[in-house]
């Protein structure tokens, strides 16, 4: 089986559009607009593939986007820097399987050099105890709660600290940036420059 993990391409976009509308109660539906938002704005935008078939895909965005999401206003209102996980679909075929556990590998990794909190929500109607207890295992704690809209379900708010996040901003964001490698690029956005421009070594400060 090869795995990869990988930012989301625009060929990619149809497919990861019907995974997310046929994934159930648990995750909101989108149209094409939203998705088209997501693409050109979400920080953070990636597919898994697994022997060339999309096998899921994780959408996070950062602070400082004017994202509608009641749940990501939240964030907004109580915190400085984040990183919000919006949404995770995993295809029937490759749930209970640990993909879900590699994509939240990865956007911790991708978490810890920019921002000092990673955050999400649960559903808490109906309740999912697997899904209370994976993000338990990851080290999220509850910060609040609140009613998505006048009769929308009860969600939890959660956010991991990344005490990681001071050691790289004393160590290389505040001083000579980033090594300019591969794995620490933003991805790139049709038609925009990156909202929270990460400095590489060797760059200039504005």
């Amino acid at each position: 089986m090869a795995l990869a993990i990988r930012d989301v391409r625009e060929h990619d976009l149809d497919a990861v559009l019907a995974l997310n509308n046929a994934a159930g109660h648990s995750i909101l539906a989108l149209d094409q607009t939203q998705l088209r938002y997501f693409f050109e704005r979400a920080d953070y935008f990636r597919v898994a593939e697994i022997d060339g078939q999309l096998a899921g895909f994780l959408i996070a965005l950062r602070e400082g986007h004017d994202y509608a999401s009641p749940n990501y206003r939240w964030f907004a209102e109580h915190y400085p820097q984040f990183l919000y996980i919006d949404r995770i679909v995993i295809t029937n075929a490759h749930r209970r399987h640990g993909l879900g556990r590699i994509f939240y590998c990865d956007v911790h990794s991708y978490a810890e050099v920019r921002v000092p909190l990673l955050t999400c929500e649960v559903f808490l109607e109906p309740r999912d105890d697997v899904v209370v207890l994976f993000h338990g295992t990851y080290g999220f704690q509850e910060v609040g709660q609140q009613r998505m809209g006048e009769h929308g379900p009860q969600v939890s708010l959660l956010a991991v600290d990344l005490p990681s996040f001071a050691y790289v901003r004393d160590t290389w964001l505040e001083k000579s940036g980033l090594p300019a490698v591969p794995w620490l690029a933003e991805r790139e956005r049709p038609g925009l420059t990156p909202t929270h421009p990460l400095r590489l070594a060797g760059e200039q400060r504005a």
